[in-house]
């Protein structure tokens, strides 16, 4: 087997809808060169070698549609390329990136195969890609393959590179409503929406999310004095400035108190039920490590809760436990949170566990509870005695079924005082479901950008649809994030038509992008000059937020190499189809091939959108059968067979008859203009410049801009 091997000859990112798949694709085109010889059966010990490296494999059901069908067609003999799908797939999930579409499939040429893959991150997934091919032929040459190795390092990468869990929650909430989203930086910063009717969120923060609310919240003494100067119960404290103004504070309130930063979060250097003053000055320095300023104020009595507050509304609470353990007479304090703690499957140290490990050597406030009680990490307490560890430990148990009416107006109107969309409310209380006033409870801070695992993954109790919560307060239930987008594409008459559109929709009053071959286009004004149907360029457009329409020409080599820059379009118009102009260089040789790469477009258009095809040109017609919306024929010729039969079933058309430019509905016809009115055409008889107006006015006629706009547009498109 010393010359048999998998060679990547290309691989690039598809970032958008293309001819595979709706989703962003890594595409390889991988040579297999002597290995087209030798399918999977006739290699000694591949199938074993695999199977055992990767046994999840058995969940892959491949053509064959049932469990184990993958592995089953390895063992019956399958090729390289299409193991090597399913070996990308594997390694994507078994790092933490759920992908399950991938596609290989041979070209034309022997030994030379386009293997697809799903693609959340282009880096982990090329990742995945190289290291699948390394072990595919580790398992064809009968060498070793540490895999356990492979899948930390993949896994790694994963948990650097993808969206965090607390930003994906309100992303994959947005897809559920197909409200498309674009990430807008490699950390949580994500656009939701395109162009006007956009939002931006930073994971529990969002556009809407106030900078002087956010400053508020940070500092907790003025957060504290807004709180109370509006009836919402807090505990009397203030700032101090030294161990000593501390205990003096302590002294005032009356102990038991609490020492915390003015501007810390996450508990960090919050101590709490301090009684004496060697405790309290000890507390003063931990909270000065953590923030600008020390607060002390009077200990309220119970568990901490947490609750989110989303558009005023509280949709999901959670309740801190004390955390404890118990001695053994042999075992140091370290060694029983070892033991008894972090045992726990709930405790870990990323974002994926709802707990926290616990880590005496790292941390302060754990060491200086021990120290409260006369103990050190290393001390070895009797047998039977109960040390504490934590006086809440992690807020990360669910109790929002719980929460008192009382205090959840509470907590809502807490937020709305400091002037927050979204907002993680602290307070302590007892017990949640009875009112604060009748058990002493208090709200103790109110934050911004607050922490959103707690809800989706409780150490016990329900998960809560937080991300749902966060997009219908920033989509109310008719709003899609969407503006009306077109996309143009065919062999020939694209960039006319695009050009033609873009006017017409700047005539009915939208602020327009147009991208496309001789230029990108704001509001008409040309900011790019130069070939820009490309995806760049298209994607600048749906990132600006003056942008209300949008307009994108499309060839098919931008499709193949790049994908579309929008999931969804309310229009899309094909021009023509030439069977001539084919793609060698894609592999793309036949025509039938050509017209899966231009139905694309075709394939994202809205259930309530517009298909505009060339109903003269039969492998364009032939895409009626395949759009979720309405189709639009145009055509020069009325008694054309597709455009004919559309007609009968009462369908549009936009077609020429006696030298008119007709919009037919079913057998009604109304006459929008004469040929020769319209300059482009040179009096009706240029029958190619005629096609791309009735194509132009068909995506006009789908976006419902008036006809007396429509003709005005095409009157004086063109004219200096």
């Amino acid at each position: 087997m010393k010359n048999k091997n998998i060679e990547f000859l290309k691989v690039f990112l598809l970032r958008g809808p293309n001819i595979w798949t709706y989703r962003p694709a890594l595409e390889a085109w991988v040579d297999i060169g002597e290995l087209e010889d030798f399918p999977s059966n006739t290699i000694p010990g591949f199938y074993e070698r695999l199977s055992s490296w990767l046994p999840s494999l058995i969940e892959h059901h491949c053509g064959v549609g049932e469990h184990g069908g993958f592995l089953q067609r390895v063992r019956e003999g399958t090729w390289p390329g299409h193991i090597l799908e399913h070996v990308t797939l594997e390694l994507q999930n078994l790092a933490g990136m759920q992908s399950g579409f991938g596609k290989a499939r041979q070209t034309s040429v022997r030994g030379i195969y386009k293997v697809v893959v799903r693609a959340r991150n282009e880096e982990v997934s090329r990742a995945c890609l190289h290291a699948a091919r390394d072990l595919v032929m580790a398992a064809i040459k009968d060498h070793p393959f540490d895999v356990p190795s492979t899948i930390a390092r993949l896994r790694d990468m994963a948990d650097s590179l993808c969206l965090g869990p607390s930003t994906k929650c309100i992303v994959d909430a947005a897809t559920d409503r197909r409200i498309p989203s674009i990430r807008l930086t490699e950390g949580n910063l994500v656009q939701l929406g395109y162009g006007a009717r956009s939002r931006r969120i930073w994971t529990a923060e969002t556009g809407q999310t106030s900078a002087i609310a956010e400053n508020i919240s940070s500092d907790k003494d003025l957060t504290k004095s807004l709180l109370q100067a509006c009836g919402v119960p807090v505990p009397e404290g203030r700032i101090v400035d030294s161990p000593e103004d501390a205990w003096d504070a302590a002294e005032d309130i009356g102990v038991p108190v609490v020492v915390k930063p003015s501007d810390g979060n996450h508990g960090r250097g919050v101590s709490t039920e301090l009684m004496t003053r060697e405790e309290v000055e000890a507390a003063y320095k931990l909270a000065d490590e953590e923030g600008s300023e020390v607060i002390v104020e009077r200990f309220v009595r119970g568990n901490e809760h947490r609750l989110l507050v989303v558009g005023g509304r509280v949709v999901a609470a959670a309740r801190g436990e004390s955390v404890s353990v118990v001695g053994d007479g042999g075992s140091t304090i370290t060694m029983l949170i070892d033991n008894q703690l972090n045992t726990d499957p709930r405790r870990g140290t990323t974002e994926d566990y709802p707990l926290n490990l616990i880590l005496p050597d790292e941390d302060p406030a754990v060491r200086l509870e021990l120290a409260r009680q006369g103990f050190e990490p290393d001390s070895i307490p009797p047998a039977g005695k109960e040390v504490l560890i934590q006086r809440n430990g992690n807020v990360a148990f669910d109790v929002t079924d719980l929460v008192h009416p009382g205090i959840a107006a509470a907590v809502s109107l807490a937020a709305r005082i400091v002037g927050l969309d979204i907002a993680g409310v602290d307070l302590v209380a007892e017990d949640i479901s009875r009112p604060l006033a009748e058990q002493g409870g208090a709200i103790v801070e109110v934050n911004a950008g607050p922490g959103l695992l707690m809800h989706l993954k409780p150490a016990s109790g329900e998960p809560r649809p937080i991300g749902r919560a966060i997009i219908d307060n920033l989509f109310p239930q008719n709003e899609s994030g969407r503006i009306p987008i077109v996309g143009v594409t065919g062999t020939s008459g694209k960039a006319v038509v695009a050009q033609i559109v873009a006017q017409l929709l700047n005539i009915s009053g939208k602020h327009v992008g147009l991208a496309c071959r001789d230029g990108l286009y704001l509001n008409r004004r040309l900011v790019e000059k130069g070939d820009r149907a490309t995806w760049a360029a298209a994607h600048k457009v749906l990132l600006n937020p003056a942008v209300e329409a949008a307009v994108f020409e499309t060839g098919s080599r931008a499709i193949l190499s790049e994908g579309l820059a929008y999931d969804r379009c309310q229009v899309a118009v094909v021009t023509n189809i030439d069977p001539t102009d084919l793609l060698p260089d894609y592999y793309i040789d036949e025509p039938e091939q050509l017209y899966n790469v231009l139905r694309t477009l075709v394939d994202v258009v809205l259930s309530d959108g517009t298909a505009v095809l060339n109903g003269g040109d039969t492998l364009v017609a032939g895409m009626a059968s395949i759009c979720d919306g309405e189709v639009i024929f145009f055509g020069i010729d009325p008694e054309a067979p597709a455009i004919s039969e559309h007609l009968k079933q009462g369908k549009r058309a936009v077609i020429i008859r006696n030298g008119q430019l007709v919009l037919a509905t079913g057998q009604k016809e109304f006459a929008l203009c004469a040929l020769s009115a319209i300059p482009l055409t040179c009096g009706g008889q240029d029958r190619f410049q005629v096609e791309n107006i009735l194509a132009a006015v068909g995506a006009a006629w789908a976006l419902d801009i008036l006809p007396d706009l429509i003709r005005a547009g095409i009157e004086t498109f063109g004219v200096n």
